[in-house]
């Protein structure tokens, strides 16, 4: 658990700025290491999630302090990073102050409408904290998969779950501060649950972001550069194919590739439920 000791514990303070950094360096290694065990796990949600999303589900991340803010930079990345609407991936979190308040989490996924088809994903270091636990119990009556990313195996949380993800990363540097080893296990998965649902669901290509949202000039520069890669055509032409396509990466790739104008573009992927791969290979046929 976070609030055992670490075995250099006592020693900590007196070692120089080099050394503890280095022993901070040894102990996040160590942490995602201990993520290996647990791949099985996270890739059994993986197929699960996408299962659910690619049916019209949604995601929802319950998680209270350091997690609960994990959780909102993971769901707040989506939409730029894939292009899926902004309630496709949500975060529902509470500050420390209120994350014993059971009855809270419960009323919170009450308010969050979650359906049979969703996801539920409970994040809590200790796997116990009763805000996540309340959301866990509350959402059962509505029958979405539930999963628990946990740093205790054998945790409340992980045993109401139905595919628990569950981390023995040991103590950590600083004693019950789970920003540290629990916090970078815990953002590393989530990194690893959403950008492996969203590829398997066709938002990315080739290891590109073809569902980028160009909102500021660096977006507008990268699409860019992912349209001319795959459309296979100049940074000038990729420019002019993204005007027309208004901002939709996968409409000019299509539009260059294919020949076709925006909107018979959007025809294409639309038959082929938005997999650029699937359009893309029509396009090698004879």
């Amino acid at each position: 658990m976070s609030e055992n000791l670490h075995p250099r514990a006592d020693e900590i303070d007196d070692l120089s700025a080099l050394e503890f950094v280095a022993l901070m360096h040894a102990e996040d290694v160590a942490a995602l290491n201990a993520i290996t065990p647990r791949l099985e796990d996270v890739a059994r949600a993986v197929e699960a999630v996408t299962e659910r999303l690619s049916s019209g589900g949604r995601l929802h991340y319950f998680g209270a302090g350091t997690s609960g803010l994990i959780a909102e930079l993971d769901a707040a990345e989506c939409p730029a990073t894939f292009g899926v609407a902004g309630d496709r991936v949500l975060a529902h979190s509470v500050e420390d102050t209120q994350e014993d308040d059971r009855d809270l989490g419960g009323e919170t996924a009450r308010r969050a409408a979650i359906g049979s088809g969703d996801v539920v994903v409970g994040i809590s270091a200790s796997g116990r904290t009763p805000f996540v636990l309340g959301a866990f119990e509350r959402a059962a009556v509505d029958g979405p998969l539930r999963i628990a990313v946990t740093c205790k195996p054998g945790s409340p949380l992980g045993q109401a779950a139905d595919i628990a993800i569950e981390v023995d990363k040991g103590p950590e540097v600083i004693a019950g501060s789970t920003r540290l080893k629990a916090g970078t296990v815990q953002k590393v998965i989530l990194n690893m649950l959403s950008t492996a649902v969203f590829t398997r669901l066709a938002h990315t290509h080739r290891g590109r972001m073809v569902g980028v949202v160009a909102s500021n000039e660096k977006q507008r520069g990268r699409a860019a550069g992912v349209v001319a890669d795959l459309g296979a055509a100049s940074r000038e032409e990729a420019v002019g194919a993204l005007e027309a396509a208004r901002g939709n990466v996968k409409v000019a790739i299509v539009m260059l590739r294919r020949g076709l104008n925006p909107d018979e573009a959007r025809l294409r992927l639309d038959a082929a439920g938005g997999d650029l791969k699937v359009v893309l290979a029509e396009a090698r046929r004879p």
